[in-house]
Formats: structure tokens, sequence, C-alpha cells
């Protein structure tokens, strides 16, 4: 039997004819029904699965960044401070070419990527009884200087799609980095967490509607340092009963 072709599709193969795409990961051309990825990357994408679990590697690598912070002294929230979820939807490291998925939205301006696989992290996130109640989605800001040069905020698309898929409130008024940062692909731990400290500022006039649970959207979690720098600058601004979770489209498998 004969397959049925929907005209995007035979629109899709015509163009292949002329510019072929390919598989992001191995490089494979695509066929007319797969997007970004072949089956054979698809099927084998290393999945984390996070979003089911309360506790998780990444949010223990989270909330032990969070608990060093009320431990210091003249810290606000130490006694009711609210457990912060993390997920992430697939595993990153150096070696795999998964990494290729963000890298691609990030510096090869490949917006409709990063589109597709937040569409995915989201429909997880929101079947998750962890997030589900998330009312507000602020992705991690670049300097003004910096998006103005990309032309875009990568955190921003995926956070964009999450929010959808939430039924939650994309919120880029709230938060706003301060100064330019060195990019933190090369730098030590202990670098990466100076090079981020006070980076990022809190417009407090906009705090007004958000309720119970905050998403902070990256598109790479490796140590936590960025993310957890808009957790400080966020966490002085608002009451301790509001929750502040994360989430990014992968992480580092340590």
């Amino acid at each position: 039997m004969k397959d049925d072709f929907s005209v995007a599709e035979v629109v899709t193969a015509i163009s292949d004819l002329f510019l072929p795409r390919t598989c992001l990961v191995c490089g494979r051309q695509l066929g007319t029904r797969e997007q970004h990825l072949c089956i054979y990357c698809s099927a084998d994408i290393p999945f984390t699965r996070y979003w089911n679990r309360e506790r998780n590697p990444m949010s223990d690598r989270f909330n032990a960044k969070i608990q060093q912070t009320l431990e210091e002294p003249g810290a606000r929230y130490a006694r009711n401070e609210r457990y912060a979820y993390a997920s992430a939807l697939f595993f990153y490291n150096g070696d795999a070419d998964y990494k290729k998925i963000p890298q691609a939205l990030k510096y090869n301006y490949d917006i409709h990527a990063g589109e597709f696989f937040a569409d995915c992290l989201g429909r997880h996130l929101a079947g998750s009884r962890h997030f589900s109640d998330v009312d507000t989605v602020i992705p991690v800001p670049l300097h003004w200087l910096r998006r103005w040069e990309r032309g875009y905020n990568q955190a921003e698309v995926i956070g964009a799609r999450l929010a959808s898929a939430l039924g939650a409130r994309l919120r880029t008024d709230i938060l706003f980095r301060a100064r330019i940062t060195r990019t933190q692909t090369r730098l030590s731990v202990a670098e990466k967490a100076r090079n981020v400290a006070s980076a990022f500022k809190v417009n407090t006039q906009n705090l007004k509607g958000i309720i119970r649970h905050i998403l902070l959207v990256d598109d790479v979690f490796t140590t936590g340092a960025t993310l957890h720098a808009c957790f400080r600058a966020l966490r002085d601004a608002l009451p301790s009963d509001i929750r502040i979770s994360i989430a990014t489209l992968a992480v580092v498998d340590m």
C-alpha cells in the first residue's frame, strides 16, 4: 500500500533535492519524514527522564549549590527554602555527538531545531507532577550587547516553547544581565562561579503575577554556576514560598 504524503512532505521532498537536510548528530541525509535527527540517532538519544524524578543527579548538584549559599552568614531563607526541581531532555558530554543539538541552536542559528527539542522537553514537563504548577518561565538573559550581536537569546527560544507547553507566562522583563561575562566554556568550576557572580539583577517593579513556581531555563547545565547566579538574584527579591526550579535541553553527564 502506498503512503499518503501531505503537501508539506511533498514540498520538503522537493526542497531536499536542492538543499538536502542532514542529521544534526551523525550528518546522514534525512528522509522526508525525519526532522533534525535520523531514525537511528533519534532512537538512541540519551534521554535523562529526570522529569519523572523528584530528586536526581542534576537536582542534587543544583540544590547543593543552594545549600552552600543558605549557609552563608546573613542568609535570609536558610530554614524554609523549597526544594528546586531540575530536569533536562538528554545527557551531554564533550565526546558525544549529541552535543551538536544545543550547539546548533547556540552557534549555528538553528532556531527551528531548538524549538523542536524544546517542544519535546515541554511535553515531558507538562506531564510531570513536579512541574505542572509552574506559572512563570524565566530564561537566562543575555547581555543586551550579546543579544544584539547574535540576534536572539537561545535560552529564550527554549523558554518560550516550555512556557507554551506548561500554560505558563514567559517573562523576559524580570531578570537581566548587568554586565558582560566571559564565555564559560573553558573556565574551571571556580572560575565559572566567579565569572557570573552578581552578574544578574532583578527588575523588582515587574515581579507582580508570580504566584507559585518559577522555571529558570538555559540551554545546557554543566556546573550550574549561571543558573545558580540567576537563582540567587531572584531569591533575594522574592518571597520564600515561591519555588524556583530549573530546566535545560542538555545536562553534562558526570
